[in-house]
């Protein structure tokens, strides 16, 4: 793929998502390819950079996705809607970073990381029909990477986990709105809350207020389900998902169930891998910060019970980039989509 150019299409270049994309390009296979930045009105105009390209955001309309190869939606759902069959028509490949697609059919919830970790030809699961896919929720991903990974040596029975979700997660209002609070709680004035309805700053919280924006429960439906699109619904995944008072990074705790005993050394064998960065015993835990601007998911494990040599139950504790886990793996959807499309419309 590395001497094929393709014409590729961000929608929401603005976003953050839109702008770890942009970055994450100039570093991979696409780096070379032609790019089209786009946004609604208020982003037009601002320089934004992809692959090698620097240039003005555009604003979309009902030609933008002409000859495009790719178009990947990385901000808001409501664009993603719209558009997306606009998209489809002028015959480009659909990532869709925002979720909106997820129940559309015909369009998959993919994980090309996932796949290769159960040994899957993730490609050969697609076909020619396939025009649109959405990348598995980074929680999800994650959650089914290392189960995936610990599943090729080991019988798991249980797993279950506790999701520690940043503000960027929710874009640059939400990130603009804790930041506001906190700055509001230490001056003594009264909270904005347009989006959380909500005290976020200093708090941990597990539902919202009646007004929010942000709805958890359906972002901890959303990880179980794509959860369970990956793994096929085993092991059943007991989750529960925290929004924590942090603007970057996931952290993850897990607490897994083998069916046989096994040694911690024995264990962290099987999650070693592409996409895994394994920290050894003793060393820093991985935290948010620590994962900001990583390329791999960092990874701890530890027995449950260290008096024992074997142990058939291990924690493990977790950290990634968001946003760089969630740009990285959409390129790598692409890459499945580009298998389907021998040549760009660029030659």
């Amino acid at each position: 793929m590395s001497n094929k150019i393709y014409r590729i299409a961000i929608v929401g270049a603005a976003s953050l998502a839109g702008k770890e994309l942009g970055d994450a390009l100039s570093d991979s296979s696409f780096a070379a390819s032609s790019f089209t930045l786009l946004d609604e009105d208020q982003a037009t105009g601002q320089i934004a950079s992809a692959g090698d390209e620097i240039s003005f955001i555009q604003p979309i309309d009902a030609n933008s996705f002409d000859a495009m190869d790719f178009v990947f939606f990385s901000g808001e759902t409501e664009v993603a809607s719209k558009y997306w069959k606009t998209a489809r028509k002028a015959g480009a490949g659909t990532i869709d970073m925002t979720f909106a697609l997820e129940e559309e059919p015909g369009v998959f919830v993919r994980s090309p990381w996932v796949a290769a970790a159960q040994a899957h030809d993730a490609a050969a699961e697609l076909d020619l029909e396939t025009t649109a896919v959405v990348p598995a929720h980074p929680a999800a991903t994650i959650l089914a990477l290392i189960t995936a990974r610990a599943s090729q040596k080991f019988q798991v029975t249980s797993l279950s986990a506790t999701v520690l979700e940043p503000a960027s997660q929710y874009g640059r209002a939400a990130m603009d709105e804790l930041h506001q609070q906190t700055v509001s709680l230490l001056s003594f004035q009264k909270l904005p809350r347009d989006l959380y309805d909500a005290q976020v700053a200093f708090n941990l919280l597990q539902t919202m207020g009646e007004e929010a924006k942000i709805r958890l429960a359906a972002t901890q439906s959303r990880i179980q389900a794509h959860f369970n699109t990956l793994m096929g619904g085993a092991p059943p995944l007991g989750l529960q998902l925290i929004h924590a008072p942090v603007f970057h990074g996931y952290v993850v705790s897990i607490f897994i169930e083998l069916a046989e005993p096994a040694t911690p050394e024995a264990f962290e064998l099987s999650l070693v891998g592409e996409h895994i960065d394994l920290l050894p015993r003793g060393s820093e835990p991985p935290s948010n910060l620590s994962a900001t601007g990583q390329e791999e998911i960092m990874v701890t494990v530890e027995a449950a019970d260290a008096s024992k040599a074997e142990n058939t139950r291990f924690k493990l504790l977790v950290a990634a980039d968001n946003l760089k886990l969630a740009a990285l793996h959409a390129i790598a959807c692409a890459r499945e989509l580009a298998q389907m499309r021998p040549l760009g419309k660029v030659q």
